[in-house]
């Protein structure tokens, strides 16, 4: 059986073992595309592969476990395990990882005593019950039971949050309950005020730090640490970040294949190193996480390409075989093979088949839940998506005060279901005007994604939907109809119903394929909102950019006929998609 241990320096069946990584998220790949992120990984020179394990995706509600599919961790271990890779598993409950809410599940938010990462009872409890169904699914995948599994993260840049050491030391107890045997680290930003406050030396655990540049000195300031700690440990950047994510309304990064090649190659020869991120892949779903920057919630696009070594649809770039030159000059002993690639193709143009308005199909897609005043998501056991508020108005004459208090985070307000105003981030909670004879107002917010990193994490501004209320002239308006969209059932839309224009609606296009091949569907014909294919939430779109395309992968179609529903926020759509060989970037 395989040993794992930590000395000096890390140490496989007692020899000196350099760990070459590179972070694969399985939960944004397809499991059909698992193996070739794989084994691409090890031909660019890796031995280990790396993941998170987002809290979110396997426990969607609370005692509701998910394992299966793209949630399928155990077989993604086990392919990484049949291709001759070792794997380092970040179970913390915490991720960040530019994942909704940072890996945590939204319904926490529902107790309102609840204080996440924290030793609180409620918050810990919770932890240890999601652990009990993890730990059974990746205790038995450890190195110590004959699987690939060679460490296991504690807590995941927690010096950026807190210094509270008993909450650490509580979530290493719970890994340790629960059957983690393999050694287990921390990882920070490499400052020393960050490596104090989020290690824990007195249990032993080792600390890893997290850069992208500056290599040498970096690892110089951890080597510093440890020795002012009487420790004699490895050095190991445990997240080199090669690119970086991407927000909607701004420019795509990019970073420099030589440059990046100079900093593998010095920080190679003084350590260990896991790639952050190797693939990055797709933000499914509402799954897209949300940075913030001096109060403004800046919420991540669907895509997580990251400029990483393969893009988001798994093609090997120029930083990857620069990359693996660099690893071959440092470790010539290395096995390395051409990568592989993916097929992609341009599938030809579709034209729209049915259409119906959000409000014209409303009973069909939600249940109608009314209360006296404004309900959260987290309120009513909703996790993402949307919620319309509806209500009846009693005006003959023009109101010229009306607000929205308290709301978040993007709030699309229709007069008798005709749209009179949109308000997000900066202008939240304006006042706009109610028409003379207005008879309903209907609110339609969504949750564009929880903050995955900061201080924001304890925001109010987490839990969607309106906090506060409606006021209509100087009072509280007091009645809603509520309406959850969580949109993920689109089979329920009616499209034998009406559509009216400038309305948010559904759009569906019918088409059939002789061949699956992977493809990029154009939005740029379209506004805001999201795409579902053969029941499979693709993510969302905005014509802000910088992305103008949603990727598909192959598997997610089907020879014969495909069923594609787009839902649309603006009242922008277009007659007919297409579907690129490409993506699409919008400038």
């Amino acid at each position: 059986m395989t040993s794992f241990q930590i000395g000096k320096e890390f140490l496989l069946n007692g020899e000196e073992f350099k760990i070459i990584s590179g972070a694969v998220h399985y939960f944004r790949i397809v499991p059909e595309y698992w193996e070739h992120s794989l084994f691409n990984l090890k031909a660019l020179g890796c031995n280990t592969v790396e993941t998170y394990i987002p809290w979110n995706l396997h426990e969607p509600q609370e005692g509701i476990y998910n394992f299966d599919g793209i949630a399928d961790v155990k077989e993604f271990i086990k392919t990484a395990e049949r291709l001759g890779l070792y794997v380092i598993v970040r179970p913390s409950p915490y991720i960040c990882a530019e994942w909704e809410f940072g890996g945590l599940p939204a319904w926490l938010l529902k107790d309102r005593t609840m204080r996440i990462r924290s030793r609180s009872s409620n918050f810990l409890s919770k932890v240890d019950t999601y652990y009990q169904s993890l730990f059974d699914v990746i205790r038995p995948l450890q190195v110590t039971k004959g699987g690939p599994v060679i460490m296991m993260q504690v807590e995941n840049e927690y010096g950026s949050f807190g210094n509270d050491k008993e909450y650490v030391k509580r979530i290493k107890d719970l890994m340790v309950k629960h059957g983690a045997e393999v050694p287990l680290f921390t990882s920070d930003g490499t400052w020393h005020e960050a490596l104090k406050a989020g290690s824990l030396l007195e249990d032993d655990i080792l600390p890893t730090g997290n850069f992208g540049s500056k290599s040498g000195h970096n690892l110089n300031e951890l080597a510093a640490f440890h020795q002012e700690n009487n420790k004699a440990w490895p050095l190991m950047c445990m997240e080199f970040w090669d690119g970086w994510f991407n927000r909607w309304g701004n420019e795509i990064i990019r970073r420099d294949p030589d440059e990046l090649a100079g900093e593998v190659e010095e920080l190679l020869q003084l350590g260990s190193i896991n790639f952050y991120m190797f693939h990055g892949g797709t933000n499914f779903g509402f799954m897209n996480g949300c940075s913030s920057r001096n109060g403004i919630d800046l919420p991540q696009i669907t895509s997580y390409d990251y400029d990483a070594l393969l893009t988001e649809w798994g093609e090997p770039t120029e930083k990857y075989f620069a990359v693996q030159k660099a690893i071959k000059k440092v470790v010539e002993n290395c096995w390395q093979d051409q990568p592989r690639d993916l097929v992609r193709k341009d599938l030809g143009s579709v034209k729209l088949n049915r259409k119906v308005s959000l409000f014209s199909t409303l009973p069909t897609l939600s249940q109608k839940i009314t209360h006296s005043h404004t309900l959260t998501m987290e309120e009513l056991d909703q996790n993402y998506g949307y919620i319309l508020y509806q209500t009846k108005i009693d005006n003959r004459e023009q109101i010229d005060n009306c607000q929205v208090v308290e709301a978040n985070d993007r709030v699309q307000i229709f007069a008798d279901e005709q749209w009179i105003h949109t308000e997000y981030q900066e202008t939240l909670g304006s006042s706009f005007v109610l028409p003379k004879e207005t008879k309903e107002l209907s609110i339609l917010v969504e949750n564009v994604g929880r903050v995955n990193y900061g201080g924001r994490l304890l925001s109010p501004t987490q839990r969607k939907g309106i906090r506060s209320g409606v006021m209509i002239d100087i009072h509280f308006h007091h009645y809603f109809d509520h309406y959850p969209l969580t949109l993920d059932d689109l089979s329920k839309v009616d499209f034998s119903r009406s559509w009216e224009k400038n309305q948010p609606g559904f759009y569906e296009y019918v088409f059939e394929l002789e061949e699956c091949v992977d493809t990029f569907l154009d939005c740029s014909g379209f506004g805001k909102g999201m795409a579902e294919l053969n029941g499979f939430h693709l993510g969302r779109f905005w014509n802000v950019g910088p992305t103008g395309s949603l990727y598909i992968p192959a598997p997610l179609l089907k020879k014969g006929m495909n069923r594609l529903i787009i839902f649309e926020t603006e009242g922008i759509y277009s007659e007919e998609i297409h579907f690129a060989n490409k993506p699409i970037y919008i400038k």
